[in-house]
């Protein structure tokens, strides 16, 4: 058996979102928030704007590309969109895991538009070559957090096409290369990769989509959280920092810290370099390992951010599904206690697992103090899976 290891992660939080904090974050970290102060004061709107500004800036927006902060985090962002962007065109929908699958709902069965749905089981991408991006509007999450499954990058998306493109990237922005020539919509939030607080999403529009803004009205209702336009023209000042509803002065603070934080230690590169370390320690110690396997079945289509494993030992196999779910729980429960690793339980819907969050703000360090520990509890939890039969 696996003996127990002595060294562990300095920082035990992989959890997949809110994700963990940057390096060496303290609490004064926000001493400068705004707190206490309107919104809409000078200072307030000042901070927005500069979110705003230092997204563009970390995260290489093109010049003409509008950044709005909106409420509901990234679901709010994404809805938003599909709320006031689809209707008059066909629509097709991407999914390959949970966060997919609401937007499948939100087309199908809120707004009742009968979109063409291209959805795979957890860990396979759909085909997409098979999608129709020439015509269509085109709803898909670049990473799917759920699943460990992103797209490889943007090719097979048509320059010339006539819909627009949504993009759900809240696990690839500032970890992933996006392709903002193949992207008409983008949406994050700020507890994923970049590791701020919860509640506020990012709404970032192409030109493309600021003329559908103008020139479409939806069939359907909108609420006022929803709304980005007046009088058929684009409500600009959202796209400077004059947020629809109110937000929280002290997550803005902290997401102001955290891009402070990545243009300090070199931009998007060192973002994209850092996740890239951490997943591929973790990978490298999976392809080592013969009790666990990536979720993820293409090589090509594995996450850097949200990395999700299953059980691959074939003794575990053997005794069912329910033996599998119960030995992932009761690993991700053993590390948990021993102060080892939070939150590394694989989502709720997914295929039974771990699911392991290797985002810009993780250390490599961390992750390879892990890995022992993984080999551990695995050993642990089967032993007591055996002694139970």
């Amino acid at each position: 058996m696996s003996a127990r290891p002595t060294a562990r992660p300095r920082v035990n939080h992989f959890s997949s979102g809110p994700c963990a904090k940057r390096p060496g974050w303290t609490p004064e970290a926000l001493a400068d928030a705004a707190l206490g102060r309107s919104h809409r004061s000078p200072l307030g709107k000042a901070k927005l704007a500069r979110a705003i500004d230092l997204t563009r800036e970390v995260l290489q927006v093109p010049a003409d590309y509008r950044i709005g902060i909106v409420p509901a985090s990234d679901t709010g962002a994404v809805e938003m969109a599909m709320w006031t962007l689809l209707g008059c065109r066909p629509v097709a929908v991407a999914a390959w895991e949970a966060f997919g699958k609401e937007w499948v709902t939100d087309a199908l069965k809120q707004l009742r538009i009968e979109p063409a749905i291209h959805q795979t089981p957890y860990g396979v991408l759909p085909d997409l070559s098979a999608i129709d991006t020439k015509h269509s509007d085109v709803v898909f999450t670049w990473n799917g957090t759920a699943a460990g499954v992103k797209v490889p990058n943007g090719d097979w998306i048509a320059f010339d096409r006539e819909g627009l493109t949504i993009c759900d990237a809240t696990s690839a922005a500032f970890a992933q290369p996006l392709d903002w020539a193949k992207l008409d919509v983008v949406t994050f939030s700020w507890q994923k990769v970049m590791g701020g607080e919860a509640a506020h999403g990012m709404l970032i529009l192409s030109p493309r989509a600021v003329a559908r803004l103008e020139s479409h009205t939806p069939s359907w209702p909108l609420p006022k959280v929803f709304r980005l336009t007046n009088g058929g023209k684009l409500i600009e000042g959202i796209f400077k920092g004059d947020t629809i509803n109110t937000p929280s002065m002290l997550a803005v603070e902290d997401y102001l810290d955290t891009l402070t934080w990545a243009k300090r230690i070199g931009g998007l590169p060192a973002l994209h370099a850092r996740a890239d370390a951490n997943a591929a320690a973790l990978y490298a110690w999976v392809d080592r390992t013969a009790w666990v396997a990536p979720l993820a079945v293409d090589p090509a289509t594995r996450s850097n951010t949200g990395v999700c494993l299953v059980i691959a030992d074939p003794d575990v196999l053997a005794k069912g599904d329910d033996a599998v779910a119960a030995l992932a729980k009761g690993i991700a429960s053993r590390l948990e206690k021993e102060g080892v690793a939070l939150d590394i339980a694989a989502y709720r819907d997914a295929p039974a697992g771990l699911r392991i969050w290797c985002g810009a703000t993780v250390e490599t360090a961390d992750i390879e103090a892990l890995l022992p520990w993984l080999d551990w509890a695995f050993a642990q939890e089967k032993a007591a899976l055996t002694q139970a039969a």
